[in-house]
């Protein structure tokens, strides 16, 4: 009647912290938020002012009423009426569009052509050591096939 002991949830969480994909997670996580701040600054710098170019200069302030009048205040306070905030939508959604390609082309694309090469490599690799070792194999029946030879012509000659 031996009963195996159940790990402890102390055990369970070192096992979790210990393993790699709980830094790299972290890291991940430190990067993606100083990237979010690169982006929003490329939205508000660079893209709001060229929609600002055939409107309003922010986004944000694009919207439409729901039920009229609406009224909202500077701080973004609605005070009347039902606005639907749609300029908001548009930056978030500008904002993810770009934050997506750049990770893309910038990270994925490229670790992708990184492993695949690697792979391939590997590969190669194996595929001439199997040629060596097919070759070896080869040399080692001629040998026995030799030696077989040898030995059935030396039985002959006494």
């Amino acid at each position: 009647m031996s009963e195996k002991k159940q790990p402890s949830v102390w055990d369970g969480f070192k096992a979790f912290l210990t393993r790699g994909n709980v830094v790299d997670l972290a890291v991940a996580v430190v990067i993606g938020a100083a990237f979010t701040n690169i982006v929003n600054s490329v939205v508000k710098g660079v893209i709001n002012p060229l929609v600002g170019a055939f409107g309003t200069k922010d986004l944000d302030k694009y919207s439409s009423c729901l039920k009229a009048p609406c009224t909202v205040e500077e701080d973004g306070t609605v005070t009347s009426g039902i606005p639907i905030m749609w300029g908001t939508v548009l930056s978030a959604t500008l904002t993810f569009v770009i934050t997506a390609a750049v990770v893309y082309f910038l990270m994925v694309l490229p670790m992708s052509k990184y492993l695949a090469r690697v792979a391939a490599r590997q590969k190669a690799k194996e595929g001439a050591q199997e040629v060596i070792e097919v070759s070896e194999l080869e040399v080692l029946k001629e040998i026995r096939d030799a030696l077989v030879a040898q030995r059935g012509s030396g039985h002959d000659e006494r």
